[in-house]
């Protein structure tokens, strides 16, 4: 079957459902998909398509409620133990202000940012020319025409998980074409898959060739409670999970984690709380209690659109 296109049992498989599910979506026509030879296809790029219109349909009425809410934001993009323990700490029964944020990954966050369905993204996207995250070419294909202010929130290392003592001995990249190794992958579209994908063919190795590597799941945590339940061996994921699930640790990179939002936005008293906290020595003394997260430059803003539009 073609990279291009997928079967019902394919497109089941990447769509974490049922086969019979599937059926049901064709019957209801629901699912974009054409019979050939008596055979129903479906062509990868409108089945993702159809996904980002399904997730922009279904933000968009709490998106038009939310404009009538005082105090109501938006998030979507990546995901950090850390942040979910930031966004947590903001809780509370005399808060005035929420913010309700949804996994994404961090390209699909920004470009929901592009289409006004939110109002903070998420994002940790590596550029390979400047080994730099969330420059201004890493950027600009989701946000090409929207005004945004980029906000540092923290650096962390992301490297490849294991169980305790690192029983299959993986020690680099390389260790992911070890026979018999299995590997629990991120979405499609994740910061953290793309960088694989960028150290991968930097190894010369074809994801082809690692078990796996179509296995993908949403969160840090989920792909460390993979490896403890024996579903996988290994996987890319944050400092923090590891520490939090008790897994060794491989380090592989050491990235800076943002947050993406419109300039309208950026002086709301919620985003302004968030910083704050952010930068405050409570919250950072019970994260540095669970990771070694850099918070130096926490708040500083990275740049504006109008900055980024004078730079060569």
């Amino acid at each position: 079957m073609s990279d291009e296109l997928m079967n019902t049992k394919e497109v089941a498989r990447y769509l974490d459902i049922h086969e019979k599910q599937v059926y049901f979506l064709i019957k209801a026509g629901r699912i974009p998909a054409t019979r050939v030879t008596g055979k129903w296809i479906f062509p990868k790029t409108l089945i993702d398509e159809w996904l980002a219109s399904n997730a922009a349909a279904a933000i968009q009425p709490a998106r038009e409620k939310h404009t009538k809410a005082r105090g109501v934001l938006l998030a979507a993009g990546s995901n950090d133990p850390i942040l979910d323990l930031l966004l947590a700490s903001l809780k509370g029964p005399l808060s005035d202000f929420f913010i309700f944020s949804t996994i994404t990954g961090s390209t699909q966050g920004l470009r929901l940012l592009q289409q006004g369905l939110t109002d903070l993204a998420w994002c940790h996207l590596f550029d390979t020319e400047s080994g730099e995250y969330n420059t201004r070419k890493a950027l600009a294909a989701y946000l090409p025409a929207a005004k945004t202010v980029g906000v540092h929130l923290f650096r962390r290392e992301l490297g490849l998980v294991t169980a305790p003592g690192n029983p299959r001995m993986i020690h680099s990249i390389e260790s992911l074409t070890k026979n018999g190794i299995r590997l629990i992958n991120r979405q499609e579209g994740s910061g953290t898959r793309l960088l694989l994908d960028y150290l991968l063919q930097k190894a010369g190795i074809s994801p082809e060739g690692i078990a796996g590597y179509e296995q993908a799941v949403s969160t840090h945590v989920e792909v460390g409670l993979s490896i403890l339940s024996g579903e996988a061996d290994t996987g890319v994921a944050t400092i923090a999970a590891a520490k939090i699930l008790g897994l060794a640790f491989i380090p592989l990179i050491q990235e800076s984690f943002d947050m993406i939002l419109g300039q309208d936005v950026f002086f709301e008293p919620g985003v302004q709380a968030f910083i704050e906290r952010l930068q405050s020595a409570p919250f950072r003394g019970r994260a540095e209690n669970i990771s070694s997260y850099d918070f130096q430059r926490a708040g500083k803003i990275l740049f504006t659109t109008e900055e980024q539009d004078g730079m060569a």
